[in-house]
């Protein structure tokens, strides 16, 4: 085999094995919210997001997960972490951890 077609075949080979050309994964948090928004049983984050961050007196918020019917927030003050659960329908707080 020539130099050259050893190229290509190495060149494709990789490409094929590319994760870019893969499918993408199923369940991603983005997908289940998304879809929640769109069946009405859930609010947008940034809504979320506008209720809560106010009530935690200064905590740097780290990001969200998203549990099905729930929002749970991350928030760290002193070195501690603070979770935020959030009804995703209503918005309204539903537990924090201490």
């Amino acid at each position: 085999m020539s130099l050259t077609r050893f190229i290509l075949a190495a060149l494709a080979a990789s490409l094929a094995a590319s994760p870019v050309l893969a499918d993408p994964p199923r369940g991603r948090d983005q997908d289940r919210v998304f879809e929640a928004f769109r069946e009405g049983r859930s609010m947008p984050l940034p809504s979320i997001e506008r209720r809560v961050i106010p009530f935690m007196g200064g905590a740097d918020y780290l990001g969200p997960e998203f549990n099905g019917d729930t929002y749970r927030l991350k928030f760290m003050r002193g070195g501690r972490v603070i979770w935020v659960d959030v009804d995703a329908q209503s918005g309204r707080i539903i537990g924090r951890s201490r």
